[in-house]
């Protein structure tokens, strides 16, 4: 089944965080959904990270653009989504397994 949810991660330099963020959207129960993330220039090891996150797991799409900034990022994303919702997550955040059924 296609993705039904878009799940948009700006990311600029979030190394420390990043792969905890990511685990935590892969690891919902809801399957239906893609992880798309935004790699807004970084310049620490968040390219890296979201590069292995892509090869790893075909939910997850990675786009890399010059340092534009979170809203533009979050546009980025908007216009990669397959899905017929949207949300949100930051790669500083950590969700629990329940947010997209719950939020769908």
């Amino acid at each position: 089944m296609p993705a039904v949810i878009s799940c948009v991660m700006p990311v600029h330099n979030a190394e420390r965080y990043l792969a905890a963020a990511v685990e935590s959207v892969l690891g919902q129960n809801y399957p239906y959904f893609e992880l798309i993330l935004v790699d807004d220039g970084s310049t620490d090891g968040s390219s890296a990270i979201c590069g292995e996150f892509s090869r790893r797991d075909d939910r997850v799409k990675l786009l890399s653009q010059p340092n534009r900034g979170a809203a533009a990022a979050r546009n980025a994303g908007l216009a990669a989504a397959s899905g017929r919702y949207l949300a949100f997550v930051d790669a500083d955040d950590w969700v629990l397994t329940d947010m997209l059924e719950t939020q769908l």
